[in-house]
């Protein structure tokens, strides 16, 4: 090879060869970032560069709420940023991701998070990443949470109901299922769909009722619990919000001709099932966004005096019994008439909460809220929601007891 002796042409020469390389090069695997799977919430409206731009769907709902569930394909070893266009639409812990399909997640952490956006550095071999609002919970993880008890005589899966886009809708028994038991408890939990971390604190309370503890003991010789996962079956496998939903929020449809099977499926199948000897009803909530009432674990007070008094003194005994790590304490409780708890955010509707509390023998009926990421300073994750949940049993227990 004979090279060029001046030095302009010799610089040419090479420009030409490296282009010649680019343009053989293989293409960089395009970023692919969608919504298009059973749970998932977004509109992309656009990629530039490193940065993608998108918004949660609100579908149905009326006004603003913050769900949102994607993922991303294509982009190990790249950095982009995510920026949102439709409100402040991320916690204090920043979003929930997972690198295994949606098996597990973890917080990425408020040090991500800048305004309106986060920024992720794909790790060099992610083929996919999925990132949330929260840690979800979908049928397949109750599924596979129910796998664990397969066969136990103390557990039994039914279906309630059809839901409006013919899903079944599930319906668990707990507990003493042979013979009268002492005292039955309903639960329930994702009126409004997003609610997510409530499912993880169900399953810890289901694991209580079924260890091999004297708590567990007692429940399967004592109560009879009746659970229902999804309040909201077609919301929490579609990825909608739920809360303040068109034609009527689910939570606000116990009252008049119920518009969704699921609610008139509850209202229809408890009493019948109660026999006089329900006691406890529960329902499991997640609250707003954040702030100071948003970040801790309490019940939401009655306007009932005879229901207040009941829920002031399970929050004593549950603050007594409290072993995990999320803390709760019985002051936080929300009195009605005061902040949002109020007759005007009903809207005109009965929530689950309300309607239990009317029906025959029931001494407590509560909305538990707890929080999305955050509680008194603590990670809520899904083992610390569970471990809450463990926490409920044993207030239940000392309750039905006293």
């Amino acid at each position: 090879m004979i090279l060029p002796s001046d030095a302009s042409l010799w610089c040419a020469c090479l420009g030409a060869f490296v282009g010649l390389l680019a343009v053989h090069a293989p293409a960089a695997e395009p970023v692919m970032v969608d919504a298009a799977f059973p749970g998932g919430n977004a509109i992309i409206e656009k990629i530039e560069g490193d940065t993608v731009v998108l918004h949660q769907d609100l579908r149905d709902t009326a006004g603003p709420w913050f769900w949102w569930h994607f993922r991303v394909q294509g982009a190990a070893g790249r950095t982009l940023t995510f920026r949102f266009t439709d409100g402040n639409v991320l916690g204090v812990r920043g979003p929930a991701l997972s690198s295994d399909g949606g098996q597990t997640w973890a917080w990425l952490g408020a040090a991500a998070v800048k305004g309106t956006s986060f920024t992720y550095a794909f790790p060099a071999d992610a083929a996919e990443v999925r990132f949330c609002f929260a840690m979800p919970y979908f049928e397949a993880n109750l599924k596979a949470f129910l796998a664990r008890w397969e066969g136990n005589p103390s557990l039994k899966a039914a279906t309630l109901c059809t839901s409006r886009k013919g899903r079944d809708v599930e319906r668990l028994h707990v507990g003493k299922l042979a013979g009268g038991p002492d005292h039955r408890v309903v639960v329930t939990a994702r009126h409004h769909c997003c609610e997510c971390m409530a499912s993880y604190a169900l399953e810890g309370l289901i694991e209580a009722m079924l260890a091999d503890t004297d708590d567990g003991r007692w429940f399967r010789e004592h109560v009879e619990a009746m659970l229902v996962p999804f309040a909201d079956k077609d919301g929490v496998e579609d990825g909608d919000q739920g809360k303040n939903r068109k034609p009527r929020d689910h939570n606000r449809d116990y009252e008049g001709e119920g518009v969704y099977p699921e609610t008139r499926a509850i209202r229809d199948f408890v009493p019948k099932w109660a026999h006089g000897r329900l006691r406890v009803a529960l329902d499991l909530h997640c609250p707003h966004i954040r702030g100071p009432h948003n970040e801790v674990i309490y019940i939401v007070g009655s306007e009932a005096p005879a229901i207040w008094e009941q829920q002031c003194a399970f929050g004593k005994l549950l603050e007594a019994v409290r072993t995990g790590p999320l803390p709760y304490r019985a002051s936080d409780n929300l009195p009605f008439g005061q902040a949002w708890n109020t007759g005007r955010n009903y809207g005109g509707g009965k929530s689950f909460s309300r309607w239990a509390g009317e029906q025959p023998g029931v001494r407590l009926a509560a909305s538990f809220e707890i929080p999305y990421a955050n509680a008194g300073g603590q990670a809520v994750t899904a083992d610390t929601a569970r471990a809450f949940g463990r926490d409920l049993a044993k207030a239940i227990r000392q309750y039905l007891e006293k």
